[in-house]
C-alpha cells in the first residue's frame, strides 16, 4: 500500500477529514458496455431524484465545500469533482466516457458525493502526504490545463503535486498501460457512509475492471 499521510496543516482546518484508499491491481479496457448500461441506469435515477439547487446541500458535498471554506479556498469558483460531476448529470450532461476505470470511479463519485482521486501507482514516487497547494506551484489538471492549486487540499510525492478534489494531474493519470491503482476517497466530515462506498467501489472494481489484490485502509 503507497504510504498516505494527512499533513498536519490539513487536520487542522480539516480535523474530521479521511481518506478512505484503496488499492489494487486491475485492467483498463476502452470496451466495456455491460458497465456503461449500468451507469446509463444510474444516472437516469440521479437526475429524477435531484434539481440542481439540492445537490450543495447533500451532506457530503456539504461538508467537502465547508472544507475548502476552511483551506480558503471558494468551493464555488472550483467545484470538487463529485459537485461537478453530480451538477452534469442533473442538467442531462451525463458523464464523461473515458475507460472503464474512471467511468466507475466516477459512477462511485456521484451516487456517494464523495470527491474520489483515482491514480497509477507506477507514476508515484515514494511516501505520498496531502497538504496545502501553494501559490504558483505547477500542476497541470486533466483536462484544464494549469490549475490554480493555492489553498486546495493536494496530494504531493518525492516529485510535487499530483491530485486533488477538484482534479486530478495528468502525470498520475489512469491509461490503458495502467495496472496497479490507487483510488483515495476525500471525507471531510467523518461521514459513516465512507466504508460501504469503499465496499461498493471495490465490487465495481472486481467485477468491471478485473481488480484483484486488494488493500484498503482509512487514514485519518
Amino acid at each position: 500500500m503507497v504510504n498516505i499521510s494527512i499533513s498536519p496543516e490539513v487536520k487542522a482546518k480539516c480535523p474530521l477529514l479521511q481518506l478512505g484508499c484503496i488499492q489494487c491491481q486491475l485492467e483498463v479496457k476502452d470496451d466495456y458496455p455491460e458497465l456503461l448500461q449500468l451507469i446509463q441506469t444510474e444516472l437516469a435515477e440521479l437526475q429524477q431524484r435531484f434539481e440542481v439547487e439540492d445537490i450543495a446541500k447533500i451532506s457530503t458535498i456539504q461538508a467537502s465545500r465547508l472544507g475548502y471554506k476552511a483551506l480558503g479556498k471558494d468551493p464555488a469558483r472550483y467545484r470538487l469533482s463529485a459537485e461537478a460531476l453530480l451538477r452534469r448529470v442533473v442538467k442531462g450532461k451525463g458523464l464523461y466516457q473515458v475507460n472503464n476505470v474512471v467511468d466507475l470511479l466516477n459512477l462511485t463519485s456521484v451516487k456517494s458525493g464523495f470527491s474520489i482521486g483515482g491514480y497509477d501507482v507506477e507514476k508515484i514516487q515514494g511516501k505520498v502526504k496531502l497538504s496545502i497547494g501553494q501559490a504558483n506551484e505547477p500542476y497541470e489538471a486533466i483536462g484544464r490545463g494549469t490549475l490554480n492549486i493555492e489553498y486546495l487540499p493536494t496530494f504531493r510525492d518525492e516529485l510535487g503535486a499530483f491530485g486533488s478534489p477538484t482534479s486530478d494531474s495528468v502525470r498520475t493519470m489512469v491509461t490503458p498501460q495502467t495496472q496497479h491503482f490507487l483510488m483515495p476517497i476525500f471525507n471531510f466530515a467523518g461521514e459513516e457512509t465512507l466504508e460501504q462506498t469503499m465496499k461498493d467501489a471495490i465490487v465495481l472494481l472486481e467485477k468491471y475492471a478485473n481488480g484483484n489484490n486488494f488493500e484498503q485502509i482509512i487514514t485519518t
